[in-house]
């Protein structure tokens, strides 16, 4: 089998102009929608096509993903347990995906989705300072199975800001 490939995605800006919402609740805002269908675009010219996309039910997740116009249809799981998840959680979620994905793509939140990349780079030094919000991690893991992945296995191949896209 070929090695894996995982792309950590930051959930787009997000709304905090109504007080009374709840959190899980929240939209994106103008500028949210304009960075996560400029990083759909990046994704398609680079040829990113998950198998599986992981998705936090928050509402800003996947209003994020629905923005990104992937080139393909993956599967598609919005799951609860990704709602402002910490990274050992995350990273657990990813340990127990289907061998026949070679490609993940899970979009969450962070300090999880940040601690999760810096986890599993082996060289980690660019993913420490700010991680916005639309920040892709795209890594390469040096795994067969998903059941292997572990600190230090990936290789950072681009960390991707919408706002340095043209």
């Amino acid at each position: 089998m070929a090695p894996k490939h995982l792309a950590l995605l930051r959930h787009a800006k997000s709304s905090w102009s109504d007080p009374h919402l709840d959190d899980h609740d929240r939209p994106l805002t103008p500028r949210g929608h304009r960075a996560a269908t400029r990083l759909g675009l990046y994704l398609r010219q680079e040829g990113i096509q998950p198998d599986l996309v992981l998705c936090s039910s928050a509402a800003r997740a996947r209003q994020t993903l629905g923005l990104l116009g992937l080139a393909t249809e993956p599967e598609v799981l919005v799951e609860d347990e990704l709602y402002a998840a910490a990274a050992t959680m995350l990273l657990a979620r990813l340990r127990r995906v289907s061998e026949t994905a070679q490609s993940v793509l899970l979009i969450g939140h962070n300090p999880g989705i940040q601690d999760a990349a810096i986890s599993l780079a082996s060289d980690p030094e660019e993913l420490v300072g700010k991680f916005p919000t639309a920040a892709l991690a795209d890594l390469r893991l040096t795994i067969v199975t998903w059941k292997e992945l572990c600190p230090g296995i990936a290789r950072l191949h681009a960390l991707v800001v919408p706002r340095n896209l043209r």
